[in-house]
């Protein structure tokens, strides 16, 4: 039995059952989470910012209005559930970092459009989550907000840049988590700690800026499908006033999972990584073969054909054109503290004038062209690797640095080699924990794209591997 008033690793969508069945009230779940937090914090540093005084008033006003309502339909769908932000979006009357010591402290004044659609539907904010500093690498490990540490093995990385996010849904400080993903920042944290990480449509998730040209997108990081699928119902609503709308899905994405997949769907493979020369860990790759066997058991067809890349030398300078401007609109109060690599890029972006830059992002736009008509054309899904390597070692960035601020940047690579091209590309992937590494014990999540817009169907077969593959009850060591 658990010592707290729920147990910690129930899913969302199974807490906010409870809560308007009556069975445990939004006090007593905020209560248990902080309490997770106190206990398993401070080893892990998945928090960068608390607020336990909002979190209890705000559970306090869910309870009475669970007492007060006339039915349990009358309340919103995620009430009273506990989810921190990452520390990339204003919360109103919270500071926003964006991971750097040189950010302005100020509170924000006003809470991000994710934000708010977080709290319509009921969710309590459960403080903000460590990210690397503009989320410009796939680790947290900065002046800012220290080392955070991943739970199966806390001298690794739990990956990023959603890196406190990661960390605090995998050891059971909160059941489910906002995360931010450009180049696979949540894909990456789901691999490295064992969790569901699904990266939307280009476009399908507003907010109040388009962000990296639509390669950047806002998500959740979640236990189970089903999560991330509810989830994606809230993120995905129609929003007028952004600057890209798509129309209202055509039925919710929770209602996809009620149904099984098409039978004989064409599964592509692609295991090289796109940037040449680099190698692939035998533990991505078995997961990549488990996932394959499973998929083939269930009526679909590995088709072998290769998916055209770009070369290297074009998919790196296609990327980096954009991401050297990811923080272009960060307010800064002390720029002279802002992290080497991200001064370095900065410096970069600097350097591009604007007709150079417009250039570069059409040549993204026909990259991405090539890749996704090749895609459509030859299969329903791929399966990748989410990562090239396993949870790399706190301070893994550090070795062979030399003077060379970009060392960071280059480290992270084998983290997001597989996941940042459908960040180019746009096309919806999802990272599910299908496997351990038998040495370790870490987990290794493959990636799962479709094409765009079909969300519906890259949940409905990840509904399929989580029931042939069950990753929910697994529990890491400092949980």
């Amino acid at each position: 039995m658990t010592r707290y008033s729920i147990d910690p690793f129930t899913s969302a969508v199974e807490l906010a059952a409870a809560i308007r069945r009556k069975e445990v009230s939004p006090v007593e779940v905020a209560d248990s989470y902080l309490e997770r937090m106190d206990e398993l914090d401070p080893r892990l540093n998945a928090f960068c910012h608390r607020a336990d005084h909002d979190v209890r008033k705000a559970a306090a006003v869910a309870a009475d209005a669970v007492v007060r309502a006339a039915s349990p339909e009358d309340l919103p769908p995620f009430h009273g559930v506990p989810l921190p932000v990452k520390d990339f979006l204003d919360v109103a009357g919270w500071p926003t970092t964006y991971g750097s010591a040189g950010a302005d402290p100020k509170p924000a004044a006003a809470s991000a459009p994710v934000v708010r659609r977080f709290a319509d539907v009921g969710f309590v904010l459960l403080g903000k989550t460590t990210t690397s500093e503009f989320g410009s690498v796939s680790f947290t490990e900065s002046e800012a907000l220290g080392i955070s540490r991943n739970p199966w093995d806390p001298d690794r990385s739990p990956g990023g840049s959603s890196s406190g996010a990661g960390a605090a849904v995998a050891s059971g400080m909160a059941p489910i988590a906002h995360a931010a993903d450009g180049g696979g920042s949540i894909r990456v944290p789901a691999s490295c700690n064992g969790l569901v990480g699904l990266k939307p449509t280009r476009g399908l998730v507003t907010d109040a800026t388009v962000l990296c040209e639509g390669m950047g997108t806002n998500g959740v990081l979640t236990r189970t499908v089903a999560d991330s699928a509810a989830a994606l119902d809230i993120l995905a609503r129609h929003d007028p006033a952004a600057w890209w709308s798509p129309p209202a899905p055509r039925r919710p994405f929770a209602d996809a999972l009620t149904t099984a997949p098409p039978k004989g769907l064409r599964i592509g493979v692609l295991v090289e990584p796109p940037i040449a020369g680099m190698g692939v860990d035998p533990a991505c790759l078995a997961a990549v073969d488990t996932t394959l066997r499973t998929l083939e058991a269930a009526g679909h067809h590995v088709v072998d054909v290769p998916l055209p890349l770009p070369p290297t030398d074009e998919l790196i300078a296609a990327f980096t054109t954009i991401w050297n401007v990811a923080a272009a609109g960060v307010p800064l109060a002390a720029p002279d503290r802002v992290e080497p690599h991200n001064r370095a890029l900065r410096e970069a972006a600097r350097a591009v004038d604007s007709w150079a830059y417009a250039e570069a992002v059409q040549r993204t736009q026909h990259l991405s062209r090539r890749v996704v008509e090749a895609f459509v054309g030859s299969f329903d899904l791929l399966v990748t690797p989410t990562m090239a390597c396993l949870p790399p070692p706190v301070g893994f960035w550090r070795t062979g640095s030399g003077d060379d601020p970009l060392t960071p940047l280059r480290k992270s690579y084998p983290l997001a080699v597989f996941t940042s091209l459908f960040n180019v590309t746009g096309q919806p992937a999802i990272s599910l924990p299908v496997h351990h590494d038998d040495a370790t014990g870490l987990p290794v999540g493959i990636q799962l794209v479709a094409a765009p817009w079909q969300e519906d169907l890259l949940l409905q077969v990840s509904r399929t591997l989580e029931l042939a593959l069950p990753w929910a009850d697994l529990r890491p060591a400092v949980s």
